[in-house]
């Protein structure tokens, strides 16, 4: 799935050929695109037709397209809401021009027209049909910041108020986030994988981050010292910004920007993936063992286990 470096990647591609567009026709090729969106297709295109696009916005995994109100005269409600997309396993938004061909898989196909970039389409192709667009309305951050990257408002799409801010976002409290990690027995990787509490790390950046931390993937949150907390969210960082600038990871053709360019991080992965191969640090194999119907990949050396550390044993350690 496409973790925050992908989406960030699409969403800064889709931002100067969408803001300020206005959304000429709305074909939707596949209802199942819609999953999350409260009406049918017919609603989905009559909504948006004629609407404006304000910005493109992200939090963590989701990304969203702000719409200026319609003018009064024309609108029975004017303004708050917005298309909400989710890349799911495999979506793409891709920048075409007018009239181009359709994609293979595509979903939904917005032909929009630039005041300076003239007529564009964008189109929402998706293999797995896992990801979806909707139209949403937007709620006011509970924070009072602005909603995510791209955005300058303090709202966000109602689907989207649950998810965390993530670490690259200027609003996100560490401090908020090491009292989190410090109170809960799950494991930390278990703890990263949750978006309500951190958002945008996903399997791969979570591996990559715990690597460089020398974190094992299984420590009790509430094993960790303050310290540890601050190191790993350190390394979250490097790693979600060493990945942005490379254009993310891709190992398939489902994954690519708005040009249909793949990322080429994958070069750069010290842990995920790489089971029995060498660890970069030390030398040793990285090992891969499965994680919530998933896997993690790190090094046993590295990334030792403490005595009493482990989800579990933290509670037994302290009956006793």
């Amino acid at each position: 799935m496409p973790e925050l470096p992908e989406v960030e990647v699409v969403r800064a591609g889709l931002e100067p050929a969408v803001v300020g567009a206005r959304i000429a026709a709305v074909t939707v090729v596949d209802d199942r695109a819609l999953t999350r969106h409260p009406g049918d297709a017919a609603s989905f295109e009559t909504a948006l037709t004629g609407r404006t696009i304000a910005a493109a916005a992200r939090r963590g995994k989701f990304l969203w397209l702000p719409l200026r109100p319609r003018p009064q005269a024309d609108a029975v409600a004017a303004g708050g809401d917005a298309v909400v997309g989710h890349l799911g396993m495999s979506g793409q938004l891709l920048l075409r021009p007018s009239g181009a061909p359709p994609e293979r898989h595509e979903r939904i196909r917005l032909d929009i027209a630039h005041p300076d970039h003239g007529d564009i389409a964008v189109v929402f192709a998706d293999q797995r049909t896992f990801g979806s667009l909707a139209l949403d309305h937007l709620v006011p951050t509970p924070d009072g910041a602005a909603a995510g990257w791209g955005a300058d408002a303090a709202e966000v799409p109602s689907q989207v108020a649950h998810i965390a801010r993530d670490p690259l976002d200027p609003a996100f409290s560490d401090r908020r986030f090491s009292a989190i990690v410090r109170a809960k027995r799950s494991a930390i990787k278990r703890i990263l994988l949750d978006q309500t509490v951190i958002s945008g790390v996903g399997n791969i950046y979570a591996d990559e981050s715990l690597w460089a931390a020398r974190i094992h993937p299984e420590t009790a949150g509430e094993a960790l010292s303050s310290r540890a907390v601050t190191r790993l969210l350190a390394e979250i960082r490097a790693v979600l910004e060493k990945a942005l600038a490379e254009g993310g990871t891709s190992f398939d053709a489902q994954y690519v920007n708005v040009n249909g360019q793949a990322g080429y991080f994958s070069h750069s992965l010290n842990a995920y993936g790489r089971d029995g191969q060498p660890c970069p640090r030390c030398g040793r194999p990285l090992v891969r063992a499965s994680f919530m119907n998933r896997s993690s990949h790190y090094c046993p050396h590295c990334q030792r286990l403490r005595p009493g550390s482990a989800m579990g044993d933290v509670r037994v350690a302290r009956r006793r």
